[in-house]
């Protein structure tokens, strides 16, 4: 999926503003290269897929859905992607956790001193609120199904709908939530360190 993800990104309107914030990503984005191996269960204990990947579906149907076709690319291939979830039932709640995930299409090599990238996909279910949060990384997001508002710093909520580019400097909080509709979003990643975690902003109230 890493070749139809870079075919997207660059894709995306030049009429954006965060367009030549795009353009320093995607100068890192990596030559190709063996995929990286993926973590494998153990036969005993089947991975059980993330509830909120039950959203996918729908997603792929949705008439105003941004890049039609790596969508539901992305959906049907969604049982090969390992899908993760960055915060434990005690950082974000049950609710969350049943309505969050998210996988790495392009990973980052091992760490070099030089800057790189990472790419993936961001799951949030219909009704979710994803708390302030921040990270060292810089990062740009570009949604592709799913109208969501979305919170910069202090600023306020602004709804952004699927193929408009969002852009957060590093360690800059932001949070998202959904109404009625579920979310599926496309990040980038951008540091010389992409192993950190994003981390809650304690001071964030839904």
């Amino acid at each position: 999926m890493r070749n139809e993800a870079h075919r997207l990104w660059t894709a995306v309107s030049a009429a954006e503003p965060e367009t030549r914030a795009l353009a320093r990503f995607l100068a890192d984005w990596p030559a190709a290269a063996p995929p990286a191996p993926q973590p494998r269960p153990a036969p005993c204990e089947p991975a059980a897929p993330l509830p909120v990947l039950r959203w996918l579906p729908r997603m792929a149907l949705d008439a105003d859905r941004f890049g039609g076709v790596f969508v539901e690319t992305l959906c049907r291939a969604a049982g090969s992607l390992d899908w993760r979830q960055t915060y434990s039932l005690a950082d974000a709640g049950e609710s969350f956790l049943r309505n969050y995930g998210w996988a790495e299409l392009v990973r980052p090599a091992a760490a070099t001193g030089f800057v790189q990238i990472s790419c993936g996909v961001l799951v949030l279910g219909p009704n979710t609120f994803y708390p302030a949060h921040r990270h060292e990384a810089e990062e740009i997001y570009l949604p592709l199904a799913g109208t969501a508002e979305w919170q910069q710093g202090d600023a306020g909520w602004r709804r952004r709908s699927p193929g408009t580019l969002i852009h957060h400097s590093s360690e800059e909080p932001h949070a998202m939530r959904t109404g009625e509709h579920p979310l599926l979003a496309m990040y980038l990643w951008r540091s010389v360190d992409l192993r950190q975690r994003a981390r809650l902003d304690r001071r964030s109230a839904g």
